[in-house]
Order: C-alpha cells, then structure tokens, then sequence
C-alpha cells in the first residue's frame, strides 16, 4: 500500500513523507503527510493529492471497511524517517526517542551534524552523540522560533 501511496503522490508533484493507518474504537483514518522539494505544500497541493488517492484506494481497495482520509503537510515538527531525511536537514535542531536507553536517557536534542550511512550524529550541548539508525524508535524535527 505504501508504495502505491507514494506513486500517486509523485503523479501529482509531491513526495510522502508519512504514513500512518489509525485506529480508534470502529473509526479508521489513513493520514498521509506529504512534501514539496520546490516550496511549502499548500492547500491545493492536499487537495490534489487527496483526489488522486481517493481514486487509487478506491480502485485497489487496501483498506477494509469504512476509513477517512486525510492529507496534509507535516508541520514544523516534521518527522525524520528515512537517511534522506535526516541529510536533508544536516544543520537544524532535531530531537530523538531510542528504542532503548543511552546514558539513562532515551530522548536526545540537539542539532545535526551528519548523517551517514547507517547512523546520524548530533550535537547536544557542545557534545557529538552518534546513533545507529536502528536505534531510533522515532526523530523529528523541533522549530525554532
């Protein structure tokens, strides 16, 4: 399904970002946050994509029973998923959630400083921490105002 997501997203000029399939009581929601290299996603770009979508899903039906779909961009605190993300934004300030603890700790902020094969370091508090990406439970970006 997720690849079939990303198709019909790229058809339209837009890349996904995330993906996520929610589940509360009887009510389903298929959120997919979406990104533009050239510029802010706008409204007419969700639109669009939510268009598209709603024509693909309801082709291939992946999702059984009833469902919302939502589409939309993902915010300031966009999440870092894949190593492409995390090289896109070498230089801003991101925080991470390990899988397990590190120093007593599982939650690190600091600002990127690489990201390489397999691992990304940061800097916290004038302190180079590298993680392995299979540590990373969950990364995101944290605005800076």
């Amino acid at each position: 399904m997720l690849e079939g997501i990303a198709e019909q997203a790229a058809a339209m000029g837009c890349g996904v970002v995330d993906v996520r399939l929610l589940r509360v009581g009887r009510s389903v929601t298929l959120q997919v946050f979406i990104e533009k290299d050239e510029g802010a996603v706008t409204i007419e770009d969700c639109a669009a994509v939510s268009r598209q979508l709603s024509v693909w899903l309801d082709v291939e039906n992946p999702i059984a029973g009833a469902y919302r779909l939502e589409v939309s961009s993902p915010g300031l605190d966009r999440p870092l998923k894949r190593e492409a993300d995390f090289q896109r934004f070498v230089g801003a300030l991101a925080e991470i959630e390990l899988r397990g603890l590190r120093d007593g700790r599982r939650r690190w902020r600091g600002r990127l400083l690489l990201a390489s094969p397999g691992s990304v370091a940061l800097d916290v508090d004038g302190v180079r921490q590298e993680f392995l990406l299979a540590e990373i439970l969950k990364a995101k970006l944290v605005p800076e105002w």
